[in-house]
């Protein structure tokens, strides 16, 4: 049923009526946008008490005056209007105005129906609280030792890497002139890197475009001229030598610093640390270089236009496309796991700490720094990548493809190395650490 009343500011003025709704709206009736009023009064209501919309105000009213069986008599004539203003004036009529409207004594708790009630509520919230506790305690997340840890590394790679490359300019300055190497000129017919089975490109057109971008990079190889034939001409071409010589020099000084502030690294014996650096050197400064690695164009950006190196760069500093190819496939790859700057420099020093690198004694302590980064490392990705769960295994895969393309970097600068007037050009750091093989 559906019961309506005359709201009115006093007995004695005269104003247009508000007709006020206390049926039991259907849930497609029911607005949350309408204001909701108080069925008794005329105040806002704060939901169905007792069967009918009523503010909190009546709704006690209402309870009290049924729990103690009150009687009340109107001093009027028994038709007093009830309004949020003057409902304690009359109480007979606002209890009349309750049982208009629809209230029922029916459904008043009694006083143990409360308590059980309250008691079924607390009870409830202890429970949600203990679900909410358990379900912090399964959370991951890290100890204070392994935040520590993170926050060396961290801070250790920004002291030895400085995203500015303020210091390029101070290097043997960029020679891109000169004629076009073999490593160029086969580079233009090679399609091999368009293979779609690689598990860095997909058959997404992101990675069609991928592709793309490599393949016209080593087109640009032919635009200076034919390709040389005879070796005088191929090594007058290492234009980029020096340049390169100096970067690589710079950055394996960093990556002797870094390897500095890893915990337990200088713990480790002279002989140890050096073998570790020697064997690691090139595949930490590949996986620095990263950073400023370009997926858009295939470059590596460190600054003005001098210091934006293309793939023909590396060509003039004698490296052929037997190094280069999985060297771009493995930036391309590791770009696109998009890691955190703290699962970069945890890779980056787990990469350094392999104890089964050549030279190395005390393997066992090696191993121990290692698996204690690595357990970090997961951690970190449990709690960062909850549904990256291949993320770990994707990461210790690149640093397999890593000792490929050291082994691939190895056996270049040999060749390189091996003739005098190259060999002339590197700096005594880059002749120690690569050109002293550790046995």
């Amino acid at each position: 049923t559906v019961c309506t009343f005359m709201v009115f500011s006093s007995p004695h003025s005269v104003m247009e009526p508000t007709v006020v709704s206390t049926s039991n709206p259907s849930p497609d009736e029911f607005d949350r946008n309408v204001p909701r009023i108080c069925g008794v009064c005329g105040d806002k209501a704060t939901g169905f008490h007792f069967n009918a919309m009523t503010c909190e105000g009546c709704k006690g009213f209402f309870r009290r005056s049924m729990k103690r069986k009150a009687s009340f008599t109107c001093p009027f004539n028994g038709s007093c209007t009830i309004t949020k203003d003057n409902r304690r004036h009359c109480q007979a009529c606002r209890l009349k105005r309750c049982v208009d409207i629809g209230m029922m004594k029916e459904f008043i708790l009694t006083d143990e129906e409360v308590q059980r009630k309250k008691d079924l509520i607390q009870r409830r919230k202890e429970e949600e609280a203990q679900r909410e506790a358990e379900k912090e305690a399964r959370r991951p997340r890290l100890t204070e030792e392994q935040s520590q840890v993170i926050a060396t590394l961290v801070e250790a790679h920004h002291k030895t890497y400085d995203d500015s490359y303020s210091d390029f300019c101070r290097f043997r300055p960029p020679v891109r002139e000169g004629p076009v190497t073999r490593s160029a000129s086969r580079a233009a017919s090679l399609h091999s890197f368009s293979d779609a089975s690689s598990d860095s490109f997909s058959h997404s057109p992101e990675s069609v475009d991928t592709k793309m971008n490599f393949y016209n990079n080593l087109m640009m190889y032919q635009e200076h001229g034919n390709s040389p034939d005879s070796s005088e001409e191929e090594g007058s071409s290492f234009s980029m030598l020096p340049h390169l010589a100096d970067l690589v020099s710079y950055s394996i000084q960093k990556v002797i610093g870094f390897a500095k502030m890893i915990p337990g690294f200088r713990e480790l014996t002279a002989e140890d640390q050096i073998a570790l650096l020697k064997s690691s050197a090139i595949e930490v400064i590949m996986l620095r270089s990263n950073q400023s690695f370009n997926l858009e164009d295939m470059t590596w950006s460190c600054g003005g236009p001098d210091f934006k190196y293309q793939i023909s760069d590396v060509t003039k500093a004698g490296h052929t496309l037997e190094l280069l190819e999985p060297l771009v496939k493995f930036q391309v790859g590791l770009k696109k796991l998009g890691l955190h700057e703290e699962e970069h420099v945890l890779l980056m020093a787990i990469c350094l700490l392999s104890p089964d690198r050549p030279g190395v004694q005390d393997h066992t302590r090696i191993e121990a720094l290692q698996d204690r980064l690595s357990e970090i490392l997961q951690a970190y990705i449990g709690l960062h990548h909850p549904s990256g769960q291949l993320l770990y295994a994707k990461m210790i895969q690149k640093l397999a493809d890593l000792r490929s393309l050291n082994e691939e970097h190895s056996k270049q600068y040999r060749s390189l190395s091996f003739r005098p007037e190259h060999s002339m050009q590197l700096t005594p750091l880059v002749l120690e650490v690569f050109g002293s093989e550790v046995s």
